[in-house]
């Protein structure tokens, strides 16, 4: 009787556990899904405060008030590719430049180029205009990421909107009758000097017809079908360039996706989203954190997909305010298009990286004609500003036209084949790009009385603006760090590859490169030599050897890292004065790729408020006037919104220098961190666990055959593994094939409790 007591003793207790232990599984799990829901009260008023959708070559901003609903429309392929004005004039090329430049005549360079110029440009699309019955009113705007489905609440009734994943349409779903539905163009294509808009509607259709330069049309089309209980618009759009009736093309889209019906193609846009999300996942403990890590991966699955055009500065949602977009919209391979790509290989979204280099592969012809054309060099060059096309569109001089911008594109073919080990694309790709890029920069530089070489003209964005002191005295740290790092990724490459001569040069050429220009003994590094940097500045190009080019690391000698602490102390004495907002989230991955957790995440914090209430990087402050004198810009690009990302990618899993560190820069307060399939050089998927400050677990996946080298996380603690391991100090080692699983966790302490 004893024993039945004490059984069911045990019974009561272990219910009551787990009872109590549901509860809190329940609220997590709400959390989590909360996490993937982006929530605004109505009215939306702006554009850039709108819900975003899109399918990579198509995207849409969902806003309105009351009865209207506003939904702008955009397309990656709508472009003025008129020559810039400037690269028209026979005399105009890097011969020019240099001797202008080194003869003190940058004003004079600048008037005699750098005419302002509308075109090239991005172009924006239009709007679509829906008017509801009177006494219909919005009261929320809904973005659910998960499965890419915008709403609009209106009560009892609400509007549902998406851009299909597998098809090149969009629909919106309205409960009962619309009153009216108008196509308006924006007034910023005509004023580039095109023909006004032609606008046409029959009983169940709406299409405007844009004739834009250089014989280029594009057309929007909606259709209209009333069923007993809901009226749907199907969206669908098309350009001369893929047809020669863009508009005969656009009704038939629009027709066939009304035959498919609303629900079957809602399906299958469901179905891509959740494959999308499948690829991987990361939990941290931190509301506002955890929903702009999800909302900016919606980002890539939305504004990026194989096979159709890159992210520009603001993807497929082009400004909708009347007006030309910021800069143009362009390609800024000055730092925008590389934080914008940053963040897809940690999170396995590789289909979505691979549209930013193969689209850059397809334009090496165009590089190399431009290498020889403009500069008078073999290899080839990547305009520091560009347009669609591939071709330079002016803006400043010693950023637009630095020759180093395309070693900085280059890092994105390096890692693709890091983080894949694929042997091909190193082989047709990875390799012949950087060595293109290389190639360029050999045939630039002369050397100098020391026998080390030197660039002709010499920057470091955006320092000194396009004034004359922008030339500095070559290298400056941002070119002689792209310099020396392509020059090692090649010899890396080449001795992957077998090319035991090719290494070789590219060994001695790094040989013949300047050490890194530092203060004194032990840093600050500098920005050029001679030059320290004296005031807040918004761009780190100084200080790329420390992230993202890794060449002067926390691993290295004590030098180094009293160089690393020196630098970062010089950044907080300047302080964020000149900071916009991806400034924030490029420190926050700077600073938790050196370790300084709780500085990085007060970074990431810093950069939510560069945001607008949609997410959407506005590039300063928006309601905090101490962090930068830039205090309400709303010009929106996402470059920042994907460092943001890759900040929370650097806090939990780094893989550089051959070895994999797990939690390296977790905040104190960020006791709970969790994260599935995320990718790491090396070609390894990677799952982790930490709990109560603790890591308790770790699933890693080899993808090719490969020597694991891991940063052990679990200090003292003794673990279990399902594989042999080596330690090594504060590393564990283990030769891993292709298809293993190595399992690691803290060793279970076994109990023996009598009842």
């Amino acid at each position: 009787m004893r024993t039945l007591k004490a059984t069911f003793t045990i019974f009561a207790i272990v219910t009551m556990q787990v009872c109590l232990q549901t509860i809190p599984c329940a609220i997590a799990q709400s959390q989590k899904e909360a996490a993937f829901q982006l929530n605004l009260a109505a009215p939306i008023e702006k554009w850039d405060e709108a819900i975003p959708l899109g399918n990579g070559m198509s995207g849409g901003l969902l806003w309105g008030k009351g009865n209207k609903i506003n939904l702008s429309l955009d397309r990656g392929d709508l472009w003025d590719l008129r020559t810039h004005p400037g690269f028209m004039t026979p005399d105009f090329n890097y011969e020019t430049v240099c001797r202008m430049a080194i003869a003190g005549q940058t004003d004079s360079l600048n008037k005699k180029y750098a005419r302002v110029s509308d075109f090239p440009t991005k172009l924006p699309g239009c709007r679509l205009v829906i008017t509801l019955p009177e006494g219909m009113n919005s009261k929320s705007f809904h973005l659910n990421m998960k499965s890419g489905l915008g709403t609009i609440n209106f009560g009892e009734k609400q509007v549902e909107c998406f851009f299909s994943s597998v098809k090149q349409l969009a629909m919106v779903k309205i409960p009962g009758s619309i009153t009216d539905v108008q196509l308006v163009a924006n007034p910023a294509v005509s004023k580039l000097g095109n023909a006004p808009a032609h606008i046409e509607k029959d009983k169940n259709s709406i299409w405007l017809i844009q004739d834009a330069s250089q014989n280029f049309q594009y057309v929007f089309y909606i259709q209209k079908t009333k069923f007993k209980d809901y009226t749907l618009l199907t969206i669908t759009s098309a350009t001369n360039k893929e047809t020669d009736n863009a508009l005969a093309l656009a009704s038939t889209l629009a027709q066939k996706g009304s035959e498919t019906g609303y629900d079957r193609l809602l399906k299958e846009h469901e179905n891509w989203w959740a494959r999308f999300w499948a690829k991987s996942s990361i939990s941290v403990p931190d509301t506002m954190v955890q929903q702009h890590y999800n909302l900016v991966q919606y980002f890539y699955g939305a504004a990026s997909r194989k096979g159709a055009p890159p992210m520009p500065l603001q993807g497929v949602w082009t400004a909708d305010a009347g007006s030309l977009p910021p800069w143009h919209g362009d390609y800024h391979h000055d730092l925008n298009t590389q934080l914008t790509y940053w963040a897809y290989l940690t999170s396995n979204r590789f289909e979505e990286g691979e549209s930013f280099l193969d689209f850059m592969w397809s334009l090496k012809p165009e590089h190399e004609q431009y290498a020889r054309k403009f500069y008078n060099t073999s290899g080839f060059i990547v305009p520091g500003v560009m347009a669609f096309d591939g071709k330079p569109m002016g803006a400043w001089y010693q950023y637009s036209l630095s020759p180093t911008m395309g070693a900085w594109v280059a890092q994105s073919f390096y890692w693709h084949w890091r983080y894949t080990m694929n042997p091909q694309f190193l082989k047709e790709r990875a390799y012949p790009y950087c060595t293109g890029i290389a190639e360029a920069l050999v045939g630039l530089m002369k050397q100098d009385k020391n026998g080390k070489l030197k660039l002709p003209l010499s920057s470091s964005p955006e320092i000194h603006n396009n004034f004359q002191q922008a030339w500095l005295k070559p290298n400056s740290n941002f070119d002689l760090s792209l310099i020396r790092w392509i020059f090692g990724a090649n010899m890396e490459m080449a001795k992957a590859l077998k090319l035991e001569k090719e290494a070789n040069r590219w060994q001695d050429l790094l040989a013949k490169m300047d050490d890194l220009a530092i203060k004194g003994d032990a840093g600050p590094l500098l920005v050029s030599p001679g030059e320290s940097l004296t005031e807040s500045h918004r761009h780190f190009s100084h200080l790329m050897a420390i992230h993202p080019l890794g060449i002067l690391n926390i691993d290295g000698t004590e030098k180094d890292r009293t160089i690393i602490n020196a630098s970062l102390e010089q950044i907080d004495s300047l302080k964020s004065k000149f900071w916009c907002g991806y400034s924030f989230s490029w420190m926050a991955c700077m600073r938790a790729r050196v370790g300084q957790a709780d500085r990085a995440l007060e970074d990431l914090d810093n950069y939510m408020d560069c945001t607008s209430r949609n997410g959407f990087h506005l590039n300063g402050p928006q309601t905090r006037n101490e962090l930068s004198d830039y205090n309400n810009m709303h010009a929106f690009t996402l470059e920042g919104n994907f460092a943001a990302s890759q900040a929370v990618h650097e806090m939990v899993l780094q893989s550089w220098g051959n070895c994999l560190r797990i939690f390296p820069a977790i905040p104190e307060k960020w006791k709970e961190v969790s994260f599935q399939h995320l990718r790491a050089e090396g070609g390894f998927v990677v799952d982790a666990e930490r709990r109560g400050g603790k890591t308790v677990r770790i699933v890693i996946a080899a993808t090719v055959d490969q020597l694991l080298r891991l940063k052990n996380p679990f200090g003292q603690q003794e673990i279990e593994s399902n594989l042999k391991l080596e330690k090594k100090g504060d590393d564990v080692f283990c030769r891993m094939n292709k298809g293993q699983i190595l399992k690691l966790s803290i060793k279970k302490v076994r109990l023996s409790i009598p009842l």
